[in-house]
């Protein structure tokens, strides 16, 4: 599994890192402009995947949307391990009223569906690449925190950490040198997991029209601008950008499935 999902994955690092080196060297049309092309073509020689409602090129616009689909995940998932694993140790370790305010925001958040939240939080912030990158990662911080905590609280009760208190460690290097290497395990699997499904997310939002501008190539926003093409035959519009929707997911589970089998199957659910 691990072996197909990397290399599904790199197919579409490789198709973000060079469908704009190919557009300028005239070996794609541009897919944002559409000039001197026909609305609705159907897949040929010249335009592979066809074109849409704008005369742009489905296969190029599908293209691009790897590389805004890859950034915005990337940062999405980042910044969410990067709040939710420190906050979930500072609060599994601590415990007492910092841990019981902290617990009650989280949990807040994790019982709203993540579309739901995801919706209401791209609404108030509005359209754009960070925009949409933070809604998604306030919807997954809580997942993280809740798996870093409840794995704290497991460890520190070990008798490492006891001595480590004994000898005069103070909580920021028990937290760092102890805690924070035991409870990280399970990160890489969970962080796959979150990917895969914020690539539906993200979609989602752009087919509800809040995700990013329509200027930038989304697959999201291009399948619901085929919505009013498919009943009439035209289905290239809707397919191609499905299809690598459905391909980057499945990269992501693969990975993520594997990671699980490779920790030995950690329960990620608090």
């Amino acid at each position: 599994m691990a072996a197909w999902g990397i290399l599904l994955l790199v197919i579409y690092l490789l198709a973000a890192c060079f469908t704009p080196t190919f557009i300028k060297l005239g070996f794609f049309p541009d897919g944002q402009l559409g000039l001197d092309s026909p609305m609705y073509a159907p897949p040929s020689w010249g335009h592979w995947c066809g074109t849409d409602r704008l005369g742009r090129d489905v296969c190029v616009r599908t293209l691009q949307g790897s590389s805004v689909a890859l950034q915005v995940v990337f940062m999405a998932v980042s910044l969410a391990v990067l709040i939710g694993v420190p906050i979930g140790i500072l609060s599994g370790y601590v415990g007492g009223l910092l841990d019981r305010v902290i617990v009650l925001i989280m949990e807040t958040l994790y019982t709203v569906p993540v579309l739901l939240l995801s919706v209401v939080i791209a609404f108030l912030l509005g359209r754009g690449i960070i925009n949409a990158a933070i809604a998604l990662c306030i919807v997954y911080i809580p997942q993280y925190f809740r798996v870093v905590r409840n794995q704290t609280e497991q460890v520190k009760t070990e008798l490492y950490i006891e001595a480590a208190r004994a000898i005069g460690a103070g909580p920021l290097w028990i937290m760092r040198k102890y805690l924070f290497q035991n409870v990280i395990t399970s990160v890489p699997v969970l962080l796959t997991l979150n990917a895969a499904d914020a690539v539906l997310v993200l979609g989602g939002l752009g087919f509800l029209g809040l995700g990013l501008p329509e200027t930038i190539p989304e697959w999201g926003s291009d399948l619901n601008m085929a919505l009013d093409a498919v009943p009439v035959g035209i289905w290239w519009t809707a397919l191609y950008p499905g299809i690598a929707m459905f391909g980057l997911v499945l990269s992501l589970s693969l990975i993520g499935e594997a990671l699980e089998d490779f920790f030995g199957g950690n329960e990620l659910k608090g």
